[in-house]
């Protein structure tokens, strides 16, 4: 029995290759990473830059798509029309022909914020978070969930920069707080009210702070560390299980994709370091991957109602 045991935790331990390098892009602030299966790509974000890059890995062909503002996130709706996370607005666009069907503000009242990270839920409705721009120590961010109708719902407020979410279903999830180096475990009922904030995990100071996140097929949540240069994976009872080192000072997100799911990706950023810490880590910036015996769940697309896409589509 014992050694049966022992056989049985092998054969569940998370392993993973040595990190490879995909795209020596030096972002300023990358993110929101998003595998779109079709296209066989991996989509991501430079914040700062305001673009959108896209690199398919087939045939490693690369796209970079610039924008007029600072984008935090995109999402997929179907063949190249995605919805773009915005400095206070969500756009829905077609990145082929560039055409943009619908506009929908956000925080008109509060200037100086901008949209961070987002992610569709098992339902196709998208999360995201909003935050200070000129990140300072103020809780002026918020969650908020687009539903299929287009109709924006405030379900969580006083955050100073978030992150994530990474959906367990469609009513739990994790969501970060990287300023207060918080980790959240959140229960919502049918009426997008919280029912349950807990905190996962609280990070120190040596392990930088949790950035974007995503979740494996055992619920297993990996985490960017920010200023930490890792990506680490915590158990649902939020022990370390396994940690991926990697040469950027800086790691904003991760994703799973590639073939069978069982490739992470993860962006880096520039954004804040100093002379020693880029000659320390020489590819902040750059766009990884790792392969993995995990397997992890693919995004959802962006779900509209009928009437809704038949006229905007």
């Amino acid at each position: 029995m014992k050694i049966l045991l022992k056989n049985l935790k092998l054969m569940n331990k998370i392993q993973t290759s040595e990190p490879k390098t995909l795209w020596k892009l030096k972002c300023k602030l990358g993110e929101g990473t998003l595998w779109v299966k079709e296209h066989n790509s991996i989509y991501f974000v430079d914040i700062k830059k305001k673009q959108i890059c896209i690199l398919n890995t087939n045939n490693n062909k690369k796209k970079i798509f610039k924008v007029n503002k600072e984008i935090g996130f995109l999402a997929h709706v179907r063949d190249n029309i995605f919805i773009l996370g915005l400095q206070g607005e969500l756009r829905i666009q077609n990145l082929k022909s560039k055409k943009i069907i619908k506009s929908i503000l956000i925080e008109p009242d509060i200037k100086l914020n901008r949209t961070n990270d987002g992610k569709t839920d098992p339902a196709g409705n998208l999360w995201f978070g909003t935050m200070d721009n000129l990140e300072r120590k103020i809780e002026k961010g918020s969650l908020y969930k687009l539903d299929k109708n287009l109709i924006l719902t405030k379900v969580d407020t006083n955050y100073m920069i978030t992150n994530g979410p990474a959906f367990i279903d469609q009513y739990n999830f994790y969501h970060t707080d990287s300023s207060k180096k918080l980790i959240y475990k959140i229960k919502i009922n049918k009426k997008d009210k919280i029912i349950s904030k807990k905190i996962f995990k609280k990070f120190s100071i040596k392990n930088g702070s949790p950035d974007g996140m995503t979740l494996d097929k055992n619920q297993n949540l990996w985490v960017a560390h920010y200023h930490g240069a890792c990506v680490s994976v915590f158990n649902k009872k939020g022990n370390l299980i396994h940690k991926i080192d990697l040469p950027a000072k800086n790691i904003t997100n991760c994703t799973f994709g590639g073939q069978n799911n069982s490739e992470i990706f993860m962006t880096s950023a520039t954004k804040g370091m100093n002379n020693r810490d880029l000659q320390k880590y020489k590819c902040s910036g750059f766009l990884f991957s790792v392969k993995t015996n995990a397997r992890g769940f693919l995004q959802k697309k962006f779900i509209l109602n009928n009437e809704t896409k038949r006229s905007l589509l």
